[in-house]
């Protein structure tokens, strides 16, 4: 650890000497180019951070942007891995890679409130979902194949992008087709036995008409391996499809229509989790004789014992997007994105990892499995998306300009619903096929519709007063309304008066409604018995609308350097959750961001470019994470604790960001990212003010997972990237032979202030501190041939990395559950071109 902590600061104290030697005024961009790049394709890259092409370095926003051989070389195939290399970006994958969430700059995302980050797809934002778990609002799993490149914007993006951007925005740009004939086809073997395949084929139609289709397949054995000798064999598995289709044409000389259609579906076991020590928790006995097991087989951390039967996660998610644009005159152009897409979600999933039994050695399913039953869905949505965009410049060049209109319309396609079986032992859980051996057990299911409507008009002008400095403002003005039904319900195995037979599975079920304070029974002691969850019905709006805007200064005091300052205020909506007796919607939350920085790219005897960016962000009306306890007679009345959003608080944060890139001798490449966080709660309701909150609920306290001078969750203070690559002297008839090695280092994040950050030495509200090293060799057009050959190691030291956001308060059920990211993997990639 000390060596670490030297090293860290040795580079940091090198990059200062380096930055400062250049310019004395700290800076804002970050900027990947494809190693080997000459420095002068650095001023080339081009981006859409501000609607419209521009040179990366001339757009004063903070951004990574990553090409498709950066991404290949990194093994980036799903949107999670895109954190291990971007300082900015963390992820939350605690249900897994393919239903994790993003924050950039510690905004973070907690249970059903909306995302801080925007993904968009070919300018268009992910399908929107809202289920049970964290998924949705993001791309399919396979979208990182054959693309232009991918953008990750920090700070609000809320004038140009909308909807929840207080954290940023990541852009991820499809190859368009191109007028040549050509494609390419990759194949990658790994150990876990992965077998990948992608390629791409275009094809020129005519002279105004050209088409690209581009796929993947993966597949990959989970690492963590199940000892329960039931179920599935293993969990954080791979297995999914992907495929695109594009098509241009060019209708008119100053008319074009580009088409895109992408699906993706992922069918996997689902995640797992290791437990590592056992607590007094209601399950503590049982814990110790699982425990007691995995000792004397000698277990490691991917070793899991998992009794849930059957297993899966099921994603499919499609869309078809239509971008219209006319060039009606050299100074006007006119643009229209139309989108409509689709996801769906069947899980059945253990939230922990057990496989208890009784005393007489009958087992049982710990905590939550979600099923949703045939033909139903945990999570399904369709969002459909229309802009219109106005682009237009004065005939000097001095102003340039977009305005724009958006309309999205998030519509259910059915109910998302979720059965949670606890403490029973189920052959399956969504069928009902279940017995109830502790005499405790019991179903939940939670049934929900959600009708988003997001709204919004926009307008952005920048204004030259000369060659050297530039005024940028913003605004736009977003309506946001959610509708949610809801139709929570509890029900148990039983004949008894008001049961009914269950015409799906034809079992005898007793369900009562959650809501007992809407619909209690007749004596007062729990929810209203009923035969159909429609019976408990309850219905919650939530409407809210919010001006955004920037004001950003730029100066170029020289061609190569631009300074920059800007002021911008960012809002994140209010949700619904149906789950929280009192509680069950929220308002927006506000922030505002005060940013300046610099870009600097040179070409002397070193060339590369120097980019750092300082920021200060202030929050209000803070959306935080809070267990409600029900008072003595809520619990006589059926009311169990919840989790609630609340507005209770105030938070502020401040940080650097940096990044250089230096080319040497025209063949080593070494590029560093830092980020520095310092975030802190500043102000959390009183328990006076939060006590005022709960008059009228069903609750005695409200227990929030973040106090007064607490730092944000899951917000590493430090994250470090180094990539060197070095281009081998050989002979052009050889092809082109690369190496190159990436060290990523992560310091310590919370997870849970509420929790122990250790148990009996075993972290549970802590994430530890972690470094990932990785290897790449590439040997591009092997002998002059079509042929490429690539190696590849990714955490070559076996770095053991715990997964944040694990289940909360897995604890107190008797078990410390831990999850982790994947181990050593390496493999070999070959790949052949065609064509022009």
């Amino acid at each position: 650890m000390i060596y670490m902590k030297q090293a860290r600061v040795g580079l940091l104290y090198s990059t200062f000497l380096a930055g400062s030697a250049l310019f004395a005024l700290s800076t804002a961009a970050e900027a990947q180019t494809a190693e080997g790049a000459s420095a002068a394709s650095i001023t080339d890259i081009i981006v859409t951070a501000r609607r419209s092409a521009e040179r990366l370095q001339d757009v004063p926003i903070s951004i990574t942007v990553y090409n498709q051989e950066q991404l290949t070389k990194r093994n980036i195939a799903v949107a999670t891995d895109l954190a291990t290399y971007t300082p900015s970006l963390s992820v939350n994958q605690r249900y897994g890679p393919e239903k994790s969430s993003f924050s950039i700059r510690g905004f973070n995302p907690a249970n059903n409130t909306a995302p801080t980050v925007g993904v968009y797809f070919a300018e268009v934002v992910g399908v929107r979902a809202q289920g049970g778990t964290t998924s949705g609002n993001t791309v399919g799993a396979g979208a990182f194949t054959d693309l232009a490149n991918v953008q990750v914007l920090k700070g609000p993006q809320g004038t140009l992008f909308g909807r929840n951007t207080t954290g940023g925005a990541i852009l991820i740009t499809p190859q368009k087709p191109t007028n040549d004939f050509g494609g390419y086809a990759e194949g990658t073997y790994g150990n876990y036995n992965q077998v990948r395949l992608t390629g791409a084929l275009n094809v020129p139609l005519s002279d105004t008409f050209r088409v690209r289709l581009s796929g993947e397949r993966n597949t990959r054995d989970g690492y963590m391996k199940n000892h329960a000798g039931v179920g599935a064999s293993d969990f954080n598995d791979i297995d999914y499809w992907y495929g695109r289709l594009s098509i241009v044409g060019d209708l008119t000389p100053n008319l074009e229509n580009y088409a895109v259609f992408h699906y993706s579906r992922s069918t996997t076991n689902g995640y797992a989790s290791h437990i590592n020590t056992c607590t007094a928790g209601s399950a503590g006995a049982a814990c110790a004789v699982q425990l007691a097991r995995q000792q004397a087989r000698g277990d490691g951390p991917y070793d899991v014992e998992n009794n849930l039967l059957n297993p899966y996660e099921h994603l499919t998610q499609w869309q078809i997007i239509n971008t219209t644009t006319w060039h009606a005159s050299d100074t006007l152009t006119v643009k229209n994105i139309m989108s409509y897409g689709e996801f769906r979600e069947r899980l059945n999933l253990a939230y922990l990892s057990t496989n208890f039994a009784t005393s007489g050695g009958t087992p049982y399913v710990l905590y939550d499995t979600d099923g949703a039953g045939p033909h139903t869905y945990s999570a399904v949505e369709s969002t459909a998306t229309e802009e219109l965009q106005l682009q237009g410049k004065s005939t000097d060049d001095k102003f340039n300009f977009v305005l724009g209109g958006y309309l999205e319309f998030s519509r259910p396609l059915g109910f998302s619903t979720n059965i949670s079986a606890n403490f029973l032992n189920c052959i399956s859980a969504e069928n009902l096929n279940c017995t109830n051996p502790l005499g405790f057990g019991s179903f939940s299911q939670n049934r929900t519709k959600m009708n988003f409507d997001n709204h919004g008009i926009y307008g952005q002008g920048t204004y030259k007063f000369s060659d050297k400095l530039s005024l940028t403002a913003g605004a736009r003005w977003t309506f946001d309304k959610i509708v949610g039904t809801g139709q929570p319900t509890r029900f148990s195995l039983s004949t008894a008066p008001g049961s009914y037979i269950d015409p799906r599975t034809g079992v005898s079920i007793l369900r009562t409604c959650s809501d007992t304070v809407t619909y209690p029974n007749s004596t007062g002691t729990g929810g209203k018995i009923v035969t159909s969850p429609a019976e408990c019905t309850t219905v919650r709006v939530n409407k809210s609308d919010k001006p955004t805007w920037v004001i950003d200064l730029d100066y170029k005091p020289i061609p190569d350097l631009m300074l920059y300052g800007k002021y911008a205020r960012g809002y994140r909506q209010g949700g619904i959750n149906f789950n929280s007796i009192g509680f069950e919607t929220w308002k927006p939350e506000s922030m505002d961001t005060f940013e300046a920085g610099a870009k600097f790219s040179f070409n002397a005897g070193v060339k590369g470019y120097f980019n750092i960016a300082g920021f200060y962000n202030k929050l209000s009306d803070l959306q935080v994470l809070a267990q409600l306890i029900p008072t003595p007679a809520a619990v006589l009345q059926g009311v169990t604790g919840a989790s609630a959003i609340l507005n209770a608080g105030k938070a502020r944060s401040y940080g650097v960001e940096l990044d250089s890139s230096l080319l040497f001798f025209d063949r080593l490449r070494v590029s560093v990212g830092y980020t520095y966080l310092n975030t802190k709660i500043i102000e959390i309701d009183s328990p006076a003010t939060l006590a005022a909150k709960l008059v009228g609920t069903p609750f005695q306290s409200a227990n929030p997972q973040v106090f007064k001078g607490t730092g944000f969750l899951d917000t590493p203070k430090h994250k470090l990237s180094v990539d060197a690559n070095y281009t081998l002297p050989l002979n052009p008839d050889m092809g082109t032979l690369s190496v190159g090695a990436t060290w990523t280092y992560t310091s310590q994040l919370v997870t849970n202030y509420s929790d122990p950050q250790y148990v009996n030495g075993f972290p549970v509200g802590v994430t530890p501190s972690n470094n990932l090293v990785n290897l790449n060799v590439d040997w591009k057009n092997v002998g002059g041939s079509p042929i490429g050959v690539s190696l590849f190691v990714t955490n070559l030291t076996k770095e053991l990395v715990k997964i944040p956001n694990q289940f909360p308060y897995a604890f107190s059920s008797g078990a410390v559950h831990v999850g982790y990211m994947a181990p050593r993997m390496y493999g070999v990639r070959l790949r052949y071109d065609f064509g022009s």
